[in-house]
């Protein structure tokens, strides 16, 4: 038996489907900002670079993103629990905090500056949150991978609209 198995240990049990439960719908509760702030004309009147997604892309991509970020939470939990993985699932709600900021701080203060410094460090956090997801379930950390590419994409597309459009 390995040292890693000899520490970590499986929350089973009925608890566990509703714990699945309430971490996709944490992670989702990180759009919810989208609903009081969603684009508006401002937005539709930024210049935007030619490599801009469509509108109507955002949500599905989003859509997966959540519901992946929530299992990969939860098999970190699963595996080890808060005691053991407190420190990594505590990062996780970090950059889900950063992920809720950044809605209210482009769409609704329409300030493309100060969404730039949330998002760079919104991405630093899902690194680091991946980084330490890794030491507890190295499938929850690949999960994470999909949404660290996103990111790192929708940081360069702050950039540029941010670059695009000083006022």
């Amino acid at each position: 038996m390995s040292l890693t198995a000899a520490h970590s240990r499986t929350i089973s049990g009925p608890i566990t489907l509703l714990a699945l439960l309430g971490w996709v719908l944490l992670s989702y509760a990180a759009a919810l900002p989208g609903v009081w702030f969603p684009p508006d004309d401002w937005y539709a009147h930024l210049v935007k670079p030619s490599w801009n997604p469509p509108n109507w892309l955002f949500g599905p991509v989003w859509s997966v993103l959540y519901l992946l970020m929530g299992i990969s939470a939860w098999m970190v939990w699963r595996k080890d629990g808060f005691a053991r993985a407190g420190g990594a699932l505590t990062l996780f709600l970090a950059q889900l905090g950063l992920n809720a900021l950044w809605t209210p701080v482009f769409f609704g203060m329409h300030r493309t500056d100060l969404a730039l410094f949330v998002i760079v460090t919104l991405l630093i956090m899902i690194a680091a949150t991946r980084k330490a997801f890794r030491r507890h379930d190295r499938l929850a950390a690949w999960l994470l991978v999909p949404y660290l590419l996103w990111v790192g994409f929708a940081t360069a597309l702050n950039a540029a609209l941010w670059r695009m459009n000083a006022f």
